[in-house]
């Protein structure tokens, strides 16, 4: 060639793709195949691992649901072991509240007694009482309701006159209501019926209901 032909240049070797079509397909079908196998693995992989875990949960559950009632089985053991000591406190709150309500009016007689005969006058004594009680304390003021009522024989070897024992007995503390009744002259000295009313201070207060039996 001379240098006055015109020259061709190639970028690269020509290359040439003799491969069947058919072939070609079946490869990339493969690729796909193979693809979706894998997805379908790394899914199935996933739903056995959140599938044990779930049954890992239920386990523990099942365990601690069995730990519980076991708890319980004993619990009510220990209850039904307790029936007769729970038997017992009833019994003894039910008396405790029985023997506060009869015996909410208990008087103090010896300490009214002493009161009373030493607000006598010299020479008179209490010579003996009859006294029924009042109602049941209902938690008001205990000195404007009525404790007990009755009368009190009182006795002296030389007469007296009522009214100034009447008198002298009046503000003693308890005493709502007193007044003279009768006086009897005998061989052996004089004798004093008072009609009294003493309020609901004369009450003892030793059987009333603690705040934790109620």
């Amino acid at each position: 060639m001379s240098a006055d032909s015109p020259g061709y240049s190639f970028a690269g070797v020509p290359r040439v793709n003799l491969m069947p079509r058919a072939e070609m397909v079946r490869r990339a079908r493969n690729k796909v195949i193979r693809r979706w196998s894998l997805a379908l693995v790394a899914a199935m992989a996933v739903i056995l691992l959140a599938t044990a875990g779930s049954y890992a949960l239920l386990l523990g559950a099942q365990q601690r649901l069995s730990a519980e009632n076991a708890r319980t089985t004993a619990l009510l053991g220990d209850l039904a072991a307790l029936a007769d000591v729970r038997s017992t406190l009833d019994l003894q709150s039910e008396l405790s509240a029985f023997r506060a309500e009869a015996m909410a009016t208990d008087l103090e007689w010896s300490s009214v007694l002493a009161t009373v005969q030493r607000t006598l006058p010299d020479g008179v004594t209490v010579e003996g009482f009859s006294l029924a009680p009042g109602g049941v304390p209902q938690g008001e003021d205990p000195s404007a309701a009525v404790g007990a009522s009755g009368t009190l024989s009182l006795a002296s070897a030389t007469p007296h006159e009522i009214v100034p024992i009447v008198r002298a007995l009046r503000p003693v503390p308890g005493v709502l209501d007193i007044d003279g009744w009768q006086s009897t002259a005998s061989e052996t000295g004089y004798t004093y019926e008072l009609r009294v009313e003493f309020d609901q201070s004369v009450y003892s207060g030793d059987y009333a209901a603690d705040e934790d039996e109620k």
